[in-house]
Parts: C-alpha cells; sequence; structure tokens
C-alpha cells in the first residue's frame, strides 16, 4: 500500500497532463466520428500520446499500412534512445518487465529516472498510475465530445506544458543540472541546424551520444579518485 501511495502521489503532474491531453485527444477523435470504444482501444493498446494525435489523421485519410509504420517509426524514434538508457534499470524487473517496456513514456521515463531509490514494484505503479491517466482522459473526452459541443482548439498543448512542469521540477530537485543543459542545448543547436521538422532524430542522437560520454568522464573520474 505504501508502493501504491508513494507511485500516485509521484505521478500527480503527470495525472494533470494526461488527463487534459486525453479529454483533448477523445474529443478530437469524437469530433472525427469515433466513439468511446476507439479512444478506449487505442488508448489501451496504442499509449502513444502524439501518435495517437497522429493516427487520427491516418486513419481518416485512409493510409496503407507502410505509410502508418514508417509515420509511427519517425514520431516515436525517441524511445529507441532514451529506451537503451533504461536497460539497466529494468535489468532486474520480472514479472512486470513487458507490461513497463510497453508502457515507458516521456513522462514516465523522466519520473523513473529522477529518483534512484525505485524499485521494480515502484516502475509499475507508476507506469500503471500514468496509464490508467491516459485511458481515463480519453475515454472521458470521447465522451464529452458526444454530449457537448466543444471548441478543443489548443488543448494538446497540455503535453508541452507538462514537459517544461517534469523539467522544472527535476531542476529544482536535483543539483546536477549538466544533463538538462545538454538536453537543451543539444536540441537548440539542431533545431537551428535542421529546422523544426527534422531535428528531433538528430538532437536525440546528439543528447544520447553526448550523455553517454559524460557518463563515461565521470566513471573514470571515480575510479582515479
Amino acid at each position: 500500500m505504501n508502493k501504491i501511495r508513494k507511485a500516485f502521489v509521484k505521478t500527480i503532474p503527470v495525472m494533470a497532463g494526461y488527463l487534459v491531453l486525453g479529454l483533448g485527444f477523445g474529443i478530437v477523435l469524437q469530433n472525427h466520428g469515433y466513439g468511446v470504444f476507439y479512444a478506449l482501444i487505442m488508448s489501451v493498446l496504442i499509449y502513444a500520446g502524439s501518435m495517437q494525435f497522429m493516427a487520427i489523421n491516418l486513419i481518416t485519410a485512409g493510409a496503407g499500412m507502410i505509410t502508418v509504420a514508417l509515420t509511427t517509426l519517425m514520431v516515436n524514434a525517441r524511445h529507441l534512445f532514451y529506451g537503451i538508457s533504461m536497460v539497466d534499470k529494468y535489468k532486474d524487473t520480472k514479472p512486470y518487465k513487458p507490461y513497463i517496456i510497453f508502457a515507458l513514456t516521456d513522462e514516465t521515463y523522466s519520473l523513473v529516472c529522477s529518483d534512484d531509490s525505485l524499485d521494480k514494484k515502484d516502475f509499475f505503479y507508476i507506469s500503471l498510475f500514468d496509464h490508467i491517466y491516459w485511458i481515463t482522459g480519453s475515454v472521458l473526452g470521447a465522451l464529452v465530445g458526444e454530449l457537448v459541443p466543444f471548441d478543443f482548439a489548443g488543448v494538446d498543448f497540455a503535453l508541452t506544458a507538462l514537459f517544461v512542469s517534469i523539467v522544472t521540477d527535476q531542476w529544482i530537485q536535483n543539483k546536477d543540472h549538466m544533463p538538462a543543459i545538454i538536453g537543451i542545448l543539444s536540441s537548440v543547436v539542431c533545431l537551428i541546424i535542421f529546422g523544426g521538422a527534422n531535428f528531433l532524430i538528430p538532437s536525440m542522437v546528439v543528447i544520447t551520444v553526448l550523455l553517454s560520454l559524460l557518463d563515461i568522464i565521470r566513471k573514470r573520474g571515480k575510479a582515479n579518485e
């Protein structure tokens, strides 16, 4: 029970963002003619905020499987990079491993990386709570879309606001600001070089390389002490 309470408290910021953003997704989905059932199934099985919004356009446009696969790969390519960094942390997490790997969203990743005291049950409960928040928001949004005319313009900005909130909280709580600085500067430089449509993957590659080098340097420094 203590672990459940701990996970709930830790995920409250994510709950605030996921309920609002999920609400927006459900409303948009309903606005395109797909009801509560689709909102539930997509949020349970896909569980990828930005890709779910993208999927609405792909579905309504009648996109083929190859187009869907390539679009999904591009939109969610960042998971390849930060998923690699979770190999050691998730190494001994059976029987929860399949689910927590599936449920590793940006926000969940941020939460589980911010506290080294977490164990496999903590990972599971944090992942589960975040998933439940997203499902709840999506289903409620679809219901609201059916019953209430709603102007949903700007609702999806909740995801950006959630990222800002989490980064700010980590900056305040952690004394080591170097990873955040590397992430921000790398993203800005890649944005300038590659442009807004193409900077995501290069920036993730640069961030991964720089953080790996930083980790190597720090480990060598400790070994020489």
